[in-house]
């Protein structure tokens, strides 16, 4: 049986937790919140934050929350000068699962209504690994930009490698690891990802017969950031 002091300190601890939590999130009208080049009503980031920087070139909608322990960063490090302007892009609505990464160097454009599981990953450059006297650490390929359309649905722990684009109301199966160009109203799974379902108009959902049939432009790396 616990003791009632246990419980009572117990009791103190989950309470000073929760006020932390919710003292330390970043709102629109907050310091932090300023930096960015936008910041809708409404939005919030969750405490703790794992990184965060290049503030300036990232734009938040309204009503948008990110959970907490996400990174989000524009560039390789806060002192880096982003050539695009804005590099992030998140719209309205949206819900960035926790221990999520949105991690841009170029650009990354993530629509309305977009929600996420936890540990999903977006980025828009990649490591490359060609050069065998250089750490592959250090090198890096060329940033493709990378789109989310409205309404779509990222499920835990899928990967958005970089030159992605997602249509509109597209689900992605938890664990794919995505590359290349959804059609709209596609369900992609696998890793890489290939559209294993899709709707039309004549005829509703349908499950596609070729398995195999990848339904992307470009396939997919297993090397990602």
């Amino acid at each position: 049986m616990i003791p009632a002091v246990d419980r009572a300190l117990g009791e103190l601890v989950r309470r000073s937790w929760e006020r932390v939590v919710r003292l330390g999130a970043i709102g629109p009208d907050d310091r932090r919140g300023r930096r960015f080049q936008a910041f809708g009503q409404g939005s919030s980031i969750s405490f703790p934050v794992t990184a965060l920087y290049g503030e300036r070139w990232i734009r938040i909608g309204s009503n948008t929350l990110l959970g907490p322990r996400c990174s989000l960063s524009a560039g390789l490090s806060p002192d880096q000068v982003v050539v695009n302007d804005p590099a992030v892009v998140i719209g309205d609505r949206c819900m960035i699962g926790a221990n999520s990464g949105i991690v841009s160097h170029h650009e990354i454009v993530i629509g309305n209504d977009v929600w996420t599981g936890h540990q999903v990953y977006i980025t828009d450059a990649n490591h490359g690994y060609e050069d065998i006297h250089e750490v592959i650490g250090r090198q890096l390929q060329p940033a493709r930009p990378v789109s989310i359309g409205d309404g779509c649905w990222l499920g835990h722990g899928s990967t958005i490698l970089p030159g992605t684009r997602l249509g509109r109301h597209v689900v992605v199966a938890a664990g794919a690891v995505v590359s290349g160009e959804v059609p709209d109203y596609s369900v992609v799974a696998g890793v890489p990802a290939r559209v294993i379902r899709r709707y039309s108009a004549h005829a509703g959902w349908e499950w596609l017969k070729d398995s195999t049939s990848r339904g992307l432009t470009e396939p997919g790396t297993p090397v990602v950031e």
